[in-house]
């Protein structure tokens, strides 16, 4: 490479094959990683995050289902009775349907903090029955029942968007 202005590189040698005084006597060595031992990216590591995230917001809805549960089977006062409803169930049958849900979301999330495939999946069924389970007791406690299904909701993103970063 003469008549540049700057002075040969490692590379440069390795194109031509041939050897200077500066690689004489030393290894060459590839700078680049190879495709099994790559770094995670950035993709991976949102991911990994958002499943974490996931976990974490799926337990919480789990133990907060489970509370909500056992105030039902109770038949606590906290609760709004509403007159016309369709979805009118009785208290005790919601109580046993968010204890139920609660403890298989706490089992889900723990399954997620593994980084088990089956927890992904059931995770989104899981958040999307407490979804269901939430707006159809919506009368009973009206402003949980919003702020559940937005977790739920989180929790269903998280798991879906997370999962996407393959490379």
């Amino acid at each position: 490479m003469t008549g540049t202005s700057r002075p040969p590189t490692r590379w440069d040698t390795v194109r031509r094959g041939a050897d200077t005084t500066r690689n004489r006597g030393t290894a060459m060595t590839a700078t680049h990683p190879t495709h099994g031992a790559q770094a995670p990216s950035a993709k991976r590591e949102w991911a990994g995050g958002l499943t974490v995230f996931a976990a974490v917001t799926l337990m919480l809805v789990g133990v907060l289902d489970i509370f909500r549960g056992i105030m039902g089977i109770a038949e606590d006062d906290v609760f709004v009775t509403t007159q016309n409803y369709v979805f009118k169930f009785d208290l005790t049958a919601w109580g046993w349907t968010h204890l139920v849900l609660g403890a298989i979301a706490v089992l889900v999330g723990l399954g997620l903090g593994r980084g088990a495939l089956w927890a992904r999946v059931s995770g989104v069924v899981i958040a999307g029955l407490v979804v269901i389970a939430n707006f159809l007791s919506l009368p009973y406690y009206p402003v949980w029942s919003v702020v559940m299904i937005a977790f739920s909701g989180f929790v269903i993103w998280a798991l879906c968007v997370g999962g996407r970063s393959r490379t």
